[in-house]
This record gives structure tokens, sequence and C-alpha cells, in this order.
């Protein structure tokens, strides 16, 4: 199972805080994929090159791997000055 987290704006576009995804997920792109499936309205923000990914709390990318028990997060890019 892959603990999956949302924060920021993506939180509210999602309409959730957190999934849990037993279906497994060998890299970061394989889980966006299952979750589009399960969550087809989530695609266009999973798939926005500038949401940014973080595997056990250390930044990621789509090719980062994933095994059982992971914890992943979605977050928007962050901005300020």
């Amino acid at each position: 199972m892959i603990q999956v987290l949302f924060f920021g704006q993506l939180k509210d576009q999602v309409n959730t805080p957190s999934v849990k995804v037993d279906e497994v997920a060998t890299r970061v792109a394989e889980l966006k994929k299952i979750l589009g499936s399960m969550h087809p309205h989530w695609r266009p923000y999973l798939s926005n090159h500038s949401t940014l990914v973080a595997v056990n709390q250390t930044i990621g990318d789509d090719e980062t791997p994933l095994s059982d028990g992971d914890e992943v997060a979605f977050f928007p890019p962050v901005t300020g000055g």
C-alpha cells in the first residue's frame, strides 16, 4: 500500500487530503496513472508539470521508484518573494 498526500491548493482541487493505493506502482509516473484511473478528474492536476512530488519526504520526479509502504506527497510549487 502507498499512502498519497495532497497539500496546498491540490488538496482542495482533489477534495481530499490523502488516499491509500493498494495497487502496486513501481514508479511515480505509474502511481499517477493509477490515481488518474481511480479519479479521472485528478488527471489535470497530476499531469501538471509544475506539480511537485516527494517520496518519503524527499523531492522526486516521475522516475522515482516506489515500494510498498512508501508515502508520496503531491504539492503545488512554492512561490514567494
